[in-house]
């Protein structure tokens, strides 16, 4: 039997915003942050020949294997951008998705939608071949795993994206992805320090599961059963945080440490994190600080791997450089667990997510919005 459990819920220096024009940045951060700046350095171009050269390139959607020529940068929207985070794995360890985001830019490139999908979304998986998978159901952080597997070789995580890209398209109707990036997560913490730490509202006293108030790790209790030692306390309120609390903050999930609605609590704190870290990218503190400038630039780009189709990250940087931070909207989708004889499987969507996917396709997410403001995560 199968039930479905309802969830809780160098160029002259002109101003813009108080910030000289010359400092515009393409700071693509990754969970989570990649693209959403859109600020792009001018005039600069040793910066910009530094970033673009640090941040890693993979074919992430099979277009080289398929023939396909690579576009000219005219880059032109409505856009999809699939963001994946990843945790450091051993080299012989396949790669799971820790975290799944789509970054939704309608035509005029000046604002944006940005939800996240359950890591634990139970889906069905297509066939893909070239990491010798034959398709099935499972959970949806399982499909870069599955896909990244090549024989007598290591697994390929860029491999292994496009089977997740798939997955992703064939569960949410999205007919392709413009650009996408894989993000190590433990790189954000030395984007976060390079900026100087970064200011997030915490919605409630969250208790850390993995680490104690000086940021070491906690023992593991012998035998399992959890942890040993005192706890990282994340107090209610405005909070500036270093690297690793913010890092060790977005990963919560449970109730027994202050968050209520599991996974899906951690979504949004990973989206409020993305919205934080952008807004600190914009501060007048970074873009106009060369040195800090630079190190967060260089930070980036070793914690990214990027596939813009044919258009680099700078581009994309430019096309989205209208883009600002609180004309980003984070779009929460309800959900339930999947429960089968008693056991769990995963996650699923609530019929009216459907809606929301189709509201997408047409280009009618306001409207739709509107309709169910529930969709839409308000908080700060």
């Amino acid at each position: 039997m199968l039930v479905v459990k309802a969830g809780k819920g160098g160029g002259k220096p002109s101003v813009w915003s108080g910030v000289p024009r010359w400092a515009r940045v393409c700071t693509v951060f990754g969970a989570v942050l990649t693209l959403l700046s859109g600020v792009v350095l001018i005039g600069a171009e040793v910066l910009m020949a530094r970033y673009e050269g640090a941040v890693g390139k993979a074919d992430l959607f099979g277009d080289q294997a398929a023939g396909a020529k690579e576009r000219k940068s005219d880059i032109k929207g409505p856009l999809n951008i699939l963001l994946v985070g990843i945790d450091p794995r051993k080299p012989e360890t396949p790669p799971l998705a820790d975290s799944v985001m789509v970054l939704h830019v309608p035509a005029g490139l000046d604002r944006a939608y940005l939800f996240s999908l359950p890591r634990d979304l139970y889906v069905q998986i297509p066939a893909f071949a070239k990491g010798g998978y034959g398709g099935g159901r499972n959970k949806l952080n399982a499909a870069m795993s599955l896909g990244s597997r090549k024989e007598g070789q290591n697994p390929d995580a860029a491999q292994g994206f496009e089977l997740l890209a798939k997955t992703v398209q064939q569960e949410t109707g999205i007919p392709r992805f413009d650009a996408g990036a894989i993000i190590n997560f433990s790189g954000f913490v030395k984007i976060v320090d390079a900026m100087g730490g970064v200011t997030m509202n915490i919605e409630r006293e969250v208790r850390s599961e993995h680490r104690e108030p000086d940021g070491t790790h906690r023992e593991l209790r012998p035998g399992g059963g959890g942890y040993l030692g005192p706890q990282a306390v994340y107090e209610k309120g405005r909070q500036h945080l270093k690297g690793w609390q913010a890092l060790d903050y977005v990963r919560q999930r449970y109730e027994k440490n202050g968050v209520p609605d599991g996974d899906y609590g951690r979504q949004r704190h990973q989206q409020q994190f993305v919205k934080a870290m952008v807004s600190q990218a914009f501060s007048a503190d970074v873009v106009t600080n060369p040195i800090k400038l630079d190190k967060v630039l260089r930070a980036a780009g070793q914690s990214l791997i990027f596939s813009g189709r044919g258009n680099s990250v700078v581009d994309y940087g430019l096309a989205l450089k209208g883009l600002r931070p609180d004309a980003i909207q984070m779009i929460k989708l309800p959900g339930g667990g999947v429960i089968e004889n008693g056991e769990y499987l995963g996650e699923r969507f609530e019929p009216a997510v459907d809606d929301f996917f189709t509201a997408l396709k047409n280009e009618q997410l306001d409207a739709f919005l509107l309709e169910h403001p529930s969709f839409q995560n308000k908080a700060k």
